[in-house]
């Protein structure tokens, strides 16, 4: 089997519904159970220039909220999502919660990331991030923190001794964290980090959609080492997230935040027509290639507004039959397509 190429169950039920057996699943490499979908944090902390649009307060804790009252039991932010509003407006919903049921649900995991500050990606900065993380969170325990971004940074300052990764590890070895991460994007640097050795979940974006399969060697290279896999961003910043292309939206002929080859514009056409054909919707597809995949722990979705739970709850119930998947394949683009294909 080629790294491109997931392996998938010959089933059409083969993505759990919200409640049922499989949808809560083992992060392989920690000790944590996670839900099939993880709400992501990023658009909470109001970042219109890359999502094109704006989120006030009041909507990003009641969309907290409403994750907290579904069947979704993770949460992802990290510390410098809108220079740590994401997290804060996490912590006020979270707060709300507790304030209204006593305390938070056993169930629920939030996970955060370590960023740098001004340029500094220091093993001090690391320890910084992690105590305003627990602050604006309002949380004593992180249960799971990645390095994030860290391939713009030069590895061999990142991994001296004393730097960000070792500060990490001893962080997660003291038991002042739980399971540690590695986040980011370009697969080559990934790569790097990941044979380090050291994390235990591997969390990838933009590269294991419908239309790139950029990490699936890297994917692959997790699950062979008992490394949990998340995958985010399966709408490639949103031009996956529209059944009807918007020409006056930023996303419809953008993959990945950068402009899209014209290989990529015509397979998404191509994709969206297929998804009619059958019935459903691009977004659904999009999200179930992600979900169905066996490798996949949880799918990390940005959800700004709190209908857009049950929205994505139900697009997850949606059935699709394997034939569906055997013409979308078909469809995907060749790897000079692809964000690191080539």
């Amino acid at each position: 089997m080629s790294a491109t190429t997931p392996h998938r169950v010959p089933d059409p039920h083969a993505v759990p519904a919200p409640d049922a057996p499989g949808w809560q699943r083992p992060l392989p490499g920690t000790g944590l159970t996670v839900s099939a979908v993880c709400s992501g944090g990023g658009p909470l902390g109001s970042m219109p220039g890359l999502f094109g649009y704006d989120v006030v307060t009041e909507q990003a804790v009641e969309t907290v909220l409403a994750v907290l009252g579904s069947p979704v039991r993770f949460l992802d932010t990290a510390n410098g999502y809108s220079d740590g509003e994401s997290e804060r407006r996490v912590g006020l919903g979270l707060a709300a919660y507790r304030e209204r049921h006593g305390a938070l649900p056993d169930d629920v995991v939030v996970a955060t990331k370590v960023d740098p500050r001004d340029g500094d990606y220091s093993g001090d900065r690391v320890r910084r991030s992690v105590d305003e993380s627990r602050e604006r969170l309002g949380l004593d325990h992180l249960p799971l923190v990645h390095l994030h971004d860290p391939e713009n940074f030069d590895i061999g300052e990142l991994t001296a001794p004393g730097g960000a990764v070792d500060a990490l590890v001893a962080l997660r070895d003291a038991g002042e964290v739980g399971a540690i991460g590695l986040a980011g994007g370009p697969v080559p640097e990934m790569r790097r980090y990941l044979d380090l050795g050291v994390f235990d979940v591997l969390l990838v974006h933009n590269r294991w959609t419908l239309v790139d399969r950029s990490a699936g060697s890297l994917i692959a290279a997790a699950a062979e080492r008992g490394i949990g896999v998340l995958n985010a961003a399966v709408y490639g910043g949103g031009i996956l997230a529209q059944q009807t292309p918007s020409s006056d939206r930023p996303s419809a002929r953008r993959y990945g935040y950068r402009e899209a080859p014209p290989e990529t514009l015509a397979a998404v056409d191509a994709l969206r027509a297929l998804c009619t054909r059958f019935g459903t919707t691009l977004p659904t597809a999009a999200l179930q290639f992600s979900v169905r995949d066996p490798r996949v722990a949880s799918t990390i979705v940005g959800i700004s507004r709190p209908q857009r739970v049950a929205q994505t709850l139900e697009a997850c119930a949606a059935p699709l039959p394997e034939e569906f998947w055997t013409e979308a394949e078909a469809l995907l683009p060749g790897p000079g397509a692809w964000l690191d294909g080539a």
